[in-house]
């Protein structure tokens, strides 16, 4: 019988994981998890963040900063820029390259990203509150497809499937997919099977990263 994603993934981690509330954002940390050294809060169940154009940015900014690193890193970044006072696209966009750099250090290819957070920034306030299309996110310099769907899937609450290393080693694991398959494929195979559903599509991404780290089905 063919794996159907839905039936024999997505609902096992379910049970295995539970809800993993993403996108963790800074205001929804708590004392307990700053004394562990983290410094976002998640929100379990609960999908209707984000609430504000503040949390909607900081979601694009995080989703620039988590590439090619772990969350742990970018949530050391994005204390440092709103301790700064620049989590906001003006101020990211009008500070200095050495400054920008030196606060996302934490997060690894800092020099790249300061230019990928600015370019973004303006981009962001030409939207002037607007809804991007994926094709207009393509389009921002150090934007690609995993982040470009994560803006539209986390911080614009649309229901794009994400995409990442943990969901192709896990698909693989199950006969699914291929190495040299291409993103948009491996994106279909998913969305083939999955409830058009924000809570689905939120859930699966989490619950293939909590999984990807347990490595129990990888």
């Amino acid at each position: 019988m063919r794996v159907n994603v839905y039936r024999d993934i997505y609902l096992p981690l379910w049970q295995a994981h539970g809800p993993q509330g993403w996108w963790p954002l800074l205001s929804l940390a708590d004392k307990r998890m700053m004394d562990q050294g983290r410094y976002t809060g998640y929100h379990s169940g609960c999908y209707d963040f984000p609430r504000t154009e503040e949390e909607r940015f900081e979601i694009c900014v995080g989703a620039i900063l988590t590439q090619n690193t772990a969350w742990i890193n970018v949530e050391k970044a994005l204390r440092k820029l709103s301790e700064s006072a620049l989590l906001t696209p003006s101020a990211i966009f009008e500070a200095p390259h050495e400054q920008l750099s030196d606060l996302i250090r934490p997060s690894g290819y800092y020099n790249v990203k300061s230019r990928k957070l600015r370019e973004f920034s303006s981009f962001f306030q030409r939207l002037q509150g607007h809804e991007p299309s994926r094709e207009q996110l393509l389009s921002v310099w150090g934007v690609g497809e995993e982040t470009a769907d994560s803006i539209l899937l986390y911080a614009y609450k649309k229901t794009e499937m994400v995409v990442d290393a943990y969901t192709k080693r896990i698909l693989a694991s199950f006969g699914l997919v291929d190495p040299g398959m291409k993103y948009q494929e491996v994106k279909t195979i998913c969305q083939c099977d999955l409830p058009r559903d924000l809570a689905v599509y939120q859930e699966f991404h989490a619950l293939m990263v909590a999984e990807g780290k347990n490595s129990s089905m990888a």
